[in-house]
C-alpha cells in the first residue's frame, strides 16, 4: 500500500488553493463560470478575507458552516473560507424543501448558513433559531450573470430580525484583517459528507483535513493523473462529495481550472457547458452518458450536428452502475474514454476504478494503490473473515487512510460500518481472480424471487443491451403476497414510435430479451414505461420513490 503522509500541522484550504499562489500559478485561471474567469490569486484573496469574516461573526474552531448554493463561484469562496477558519464544511443542495435544509441545519447546529436570498427566505419559517452567525447570501446566477452581484435579503428574512450580510460585502470588510488565521492539525474535522440510510434520514460522515488529502494523492493524481493542463466539468453539483471532488479539489490539487454552470444537468446544458469550455475531464454519471446519446440521435435526425466531445480525455463514471452495453455505445459514438469507479461519503472518494491503461469491460475496475478491499459473507461483523470465494458475492469492505471517524449523532449505525481502519460498505460486489471488481448492488436491494436473491443491476443490465431501451431501473412488486421483478423503463428516442404504437408489444420483448439471457426467474414479470426515472439529489435514481409511484 502506498504510504503518504502529511504534518501535524495542516490545512486543506493550504494544500488546494494557497499552495498552489505560493508554487507560481498565482495567475492560472482557476475558475471559470460564463465568460468570467478568476485566478488562484482571486480566489485566495476571496477566500481568505471571508475566513477572516467568519472568525468576526463568531465562528469557532470545529462549528459547522452550512453552504446550500448552486454550482457558483462564491461556492469556493465558502468552502476554502470555512477551512481556512478552522470550520467545518457542511453542504446542502438549494433545491431540496425547505424543511429538509432547515432540519439539516438543526442537525449540524450550524454556525453560519451560506445561501441564496431565496432559500433563505423559504428557510425563516421552519428554524426554530437562527444560526448564531447568522446568514451569507450571495446571488443565484445563471451561467451568463455575475456571481458577484449586490443581493439584498428577502422579507422573511428582513422581518424575522435574523442577521444576514451579503457575501461580497464580508470579503471586503474581512481583507483588511490581517490577523493570523487559526491553526489546524491533520486530524481536525474538516467536512462532513451526508449519505442517506435505509430511512432516508441524512447522516453526516465526520472527516478529518487528512482523509481528503489522501484520497487526492492517491486518487486523482496517482491514479487518475490529473494534471495543470485539464479544464474540468461536473454533471452532478458541486454539494456532492463526488463532484465536489473531482470538479473543485482535485483540479485545484495540480493547478488546473474548474467550469462551472449553474443551471440543471441536462443533455442541453451540459452539451452547452462542453461546447463553451471545452473541458479535457468530466465529471459524469451513467443515466446522462444515455442522455448525452439519446440527444445526439434527436440532432442528427433533425439534421443538426451531433455533439462534438473532442476535447475530453477522459469521463469520470459513479454514483451508479455503469452497464456495458452503455460503455459501449458511448464510446463508439464519441471516443475518448470512460473511468468507472466505487466511493462512498464514509471513505470521501473513490477508492477502486479503472483507470487509463486499464479497463475491464463491466467491471469497476481495481483497488487503489492505498486502500484494500475484501470481499467478505455478509454476516461477517470484522474485516477478519474469510472472503467469499473467487467469483461469489458478498459485501465489500474497504480500508484507508480517508476513512471517516463515524456519523454524527448516530453511534449504533457508526459501529456497523467501522471497524478501525474498515469500513463495511454494504455493497455487494463479486471479485474475480485478477482483482477486478463487478458491482451486484445495495444488499438492501435484493429482491428474494422463489426462495432465490436476484440482484437487480443484472436485470437492469441486461434490459440496457437491447437497442429500445435507454435507462431502466428493477424494483420488487407485489404478486399474490410473492415478490417478483419489476422493470420500468425510458425508451430511446428512435424506439418512441414503437411504444406508441403497442407498448404490450414491446414489453414482451423486453421480457423475452431477458428470459434469454437469463434464469427465467429473473425476467420482470412486469415492464413500466415512463418518461424519466426520479433521482434523489445525488443524481441516484430514487428507487424508494419509484416503487412507491408504480407500486400504487
Amino acid at each position: 500500500m502506498t504510504d503518504v503522509r502529511f504534518p501535524d500541522e495542516f490545512n486543506l484550504a493550504d494544500y488546494w488553493l494557497f499552495a498552489r499562489v505560493r508554487e507560481g500559478r498565482g495567475d492560472h485561471p482557476a475558475i471559470r463560470f460564463g465568460d468570467r474567469a478568476w485566478s488562484y490569486a482571486d480566489v485566495a484573496d476571496r477566500a481568505r478575507a471571508l475566513a477572516q469574516a467568519f472568525v468576526a461573526a463568531g465562528l469557532r474552531p470545529e462549528e459547522r458552516v452550512y453552504i446550500v448554493l448552486p454550482d457558483v463561484p462564491p461556492f469556493a469562496w465558502a468552502i476554502f473560507a470555512t477551512l481556512a477558519a478552522g470550520g467545518v464544511v457542511t453542504m446542502g443542495n438549494p433545491a431540496m424543501p425547505a424543511p429538509d435544509l432547515a432540519a439539516v441545519i438543526d442537525y449540524v447546529k450550524a454556525s453560519i448558513v451560506v445561501t441564496t436570498p431565496a432559500v433563505a427566505d423559504a428557510l425563516v419559517p421552519h428554524l426554530a433559531g437562527a444560526p448564531r452567525g447568522g446568514f451569507v447570501l450571495t446571488a443565484d446566477a445563471a451561467t451568463d450573470d455575475d456571481p458577484e452581484a449586490a443581493v439584498t435579503a428577502g422579507p422573511a428574512l428582513i422581518a424575522s430580525k435574523r442577521p444576514w450580510r451579503p457575501l461580497t460585502d464580508a470579503i471586503e470588510r474581512g481583507r483588511p484583517d490581517a490577523r493570523a488565521l487559526p491553526r489546524t492539525h491533520r486530524d481536525d474535522p474538516a467536512i462532513w459528507l451526508f449519505t442517506s440510510g435505509s430511512t432516508g434520514r441524512p447522516k453526516a460522515a465526520m472527516h478529518c483535513h487528512r482523509d481528503f488529502a489522501f484520497n487526492t494523492e492517491v486518487y486523482a493524481k496517482a491514479t487518475m493523473g490529473y494534471r495543470a493542463d485539464d479544464v474540468t466539468v461536473s454533471v452532478p453539483r458541486l454539494f456532492f462529495g463526488y463532484a465536489t471532488g473531482t470538479n473543485l479539489w482535485f483540479p485545484f490539487a495540480v493547478g488546473a481550472t474548474t467550469c462551472l454552470f449553474s443551471e440543471r444537468p441536462t443533455a442541453e446544458s451540459l452539451a452547452a457547458a462542453i461546447a463553451r469550455y471545452r473541458p479535457t475531464i468530466v465529471t459524469n454519471v451513467p443515466t446522462m452518458l444515455g442522455k448525452l446519446l439519446d440527444h445526439d440521435d434527436e440532432l442528427r435526425a433533425a439534421g443538426r450536428p451531433g455533439l462534438d466531445l473532442a476535447s475530453v480525455r477522459f469521463h469520470l463514471s459513479a454514483g451508479e452502475a455503469l452497464p456495458a452495453p452503455l460503455y459501449q455505445r458511448f464510446l463508439e459514438r464519441f471516443g475518448g474514454a470512460i473511468y468507472d469507479g466505487i466511493g462512498s461519503a464514509e471513505m470521501f472518494h473513490i477508492y477502486c476504478t479503472n483507470r487509463p491503461g486499464d479497463v475491464k469491460l463491466g467491471s469497476l475496475g481495481r483497488v487503489v494503490d492505498g486502500y484494500q478491499l475484501r470481499v467478505l459473507p455478509e454476516e461477517a461483523r470484522g474485516a477478519d473473515a474469510a472472503p467469499v470465494p473467487v467469483g461469489e458475492i458478498g459485501v465489500l469492505w474497504v480500508r484507508g487512510d480517508s476513512v471517516a471517524q463515524g456519523y454524527f449523532q448516530d453511534r449504533d449505525k457508526s459501529w456497523l460500518t467501522f471497524h478501525g481502519h474498515w469500513c463495511r460498505t454494504g455493497d455487494l460486489f463479486r471479485v474475480d481472480a485478477d482483482g477486478y471488481l463487478y458491482f451486484s448492488g445495495r444488499a438492501d436491494d435484493l429482491l428474494k424471487v422463489g426462495g432465490v436473491f436476484v440482484a437487480p443491476a443484472e436485470v437492469e443490465d441486461c434490459l440496457l443491451a437491447h437497442p429500445a431501451v435507454s435507462a431502466v431501473a428493477v424494483i420488487g412488486a407485489d404478486d399474490a403476497g410473492l415478490t417478483k421483478p419489476k422493470a420500468v423503463v425510458v425508451v430511446r428516442p428512435e424506439a418512441r414510435a414503437r411504444l406508441s404504437a403497442d407498448a404490450d408489444a414491446l414489453a414482451a420483448e423486453l421480457q423475452d430479451h431477458v428470459k434469454a439471457r437469463l434464469s427465467k426467474y429473473k425476467y420482470p414479470r412486469w415492464v413500466v414505461f415512463v418518461d424519466e426515472l426520479p433521482k434523489n439529489d445525488r443524481g441516484k435514481v430514487d428507487k424508494r420513490r419509484l416503487a412507491a409511484e408504480v407500486n400504487r
